[in-house]
């Protein structure tokens, strides 16, 4: 990122770009930055954008060479095309031939980083890797948004704030917009404020029914799954979630002890720091051997949803139940 923003404020730019990386606010934010940069805004005759799978290299290739009309150069905007995922031998050899006129900036969720494509980008122009922010990032760009629109929050309202919206940045952004405008008139902002007017993530939903099994309450739990099928969550999403969560908390069992700091735990588990004292606590309710029988059966009731022997909201529920038993 920092040798992008180099390349920006410098103006000397490489012919071709690859933004990838989990965090899709940023990837957003970078590629109007970049194209921005390149090009008028304005410029629409010398600018291209091509999105999703169908997109055809031989059309970006001819595009690519043709000269750009009475501006310094042409821009080809290219979204999700799968790419640099799958095998795309004709644009991995024109990498090297690309005129100086052109400049390729590829937008790629997922990518094969031992692909062709990949390393021709990565070779002559520049890959940037858009990754989940830390703690400290995210609370001081929250910070900072809300310093520009004259306001203050408290601590407990930031950590309660950070803990429903999770560590997307997109919907950081939105949830922050909501805030700012429920606030107006007045400088602080509470913890209540955070609690009236931010939307959960269905994953602290989940978090919440994991805590509601572990706590061995039944009616919570399954309450909080009529609440998620409610909100029209498919239960084989929930099922992922569930089994993810039960994952994470297996791997963080057998981390526990290692001598880690907790930045370093929270990074190898996949848990945000600020959430990762109370996935410590939900740790402590599980033997080892209990998480894998969990994570096992998790696995057991997509095969028999997916093989058709069993309803899959009824098999998420039948898991909620077995583990939320009062023993």
């Amino acid at each position: 990122m920092k040798m992008l923003m180099e390349d920006i404020k410098n103006k000397q730019f490489k012919r071709i770009y690859l933004l990838t990386g989990e965090e899709a606010y940023l990837r957003g934010q970078y590629r109007k930055r970049l194209r921005d940069a390149l090009a008028d805004p304005e410029d629409t005759m010398n600018t291209a954008v091509f999105s999703g799978k169908g997109t055809d290299p031989r059309e970006i290739i001819d595009l690519a060479e043709t000269m750009p009309f009475f501006a310094e150069r042409r821009v080809i905007l290219i979204d999700d095309s799968g790419f640099v995922k799958n095998a795309c031998p004709e644009l991995a050899d024109y990498v090297p031939e690309i005129p100086e006129s052109t400049c390729i900036i590829l937008t790629e969720t997922e990518v094969d980083k031992r692909g062709r494509l990949y390393k021709a980008i990565k070779s002559a122009g520049r890959v940037v890797e858009f990754n989940r922010q830390d703690e400290r990032t995210l609370t001081r760009w929250v910070l900072g948004t809300l310093k520009k629109e004259g306001k203050s929050i408290t601590e407990d309202a930031m950590r309660l704030f950070l803990e429903r919206t999770g560590t997307d940045m997109e919907h950081i952004s939105q949830e922050l917009e909501k805030l700012i405008g429920y606030t107006m008139g007045r400088e602080g902002i509470t913890a209540e404020d955070v609690a009236a007017i931010c939307t959960e993530q269905t994953e602290n939903r989940i978090f919440d029914m994991i805590q509601a099994i572990t706590d061995r309450n039944q009616r919570k739990a399954l309450e909080l799954y009529a609440d998620l099928l409610a909100m029209k969550e498919p239960a084989m999403r929930i099922l992922f979630l569930i089994t993810r969560q039960f994952n994470q908390l297996l791997l963080l069992k057998s981390l526990s002890g290692q001598g880690m700091d907790r930045s370093e735990l929270a990074k190898k588990a996949g848990i945000p720091p600020f959430a990762l004292g109370k996935y410590q606590a939900q740790c402590r309710r599980f033997t080892p051997a209990q998480i894998r029988r969990a994570v096992e059966d998790c696995v057991e009731t997509e095969e028999q949803v997916k093989t058709g022997r069993m309803d899959d909201q009824l098999g998420v529920e039948l898991l909620i139940v077995k583990y939320s038993r009062a023993v």
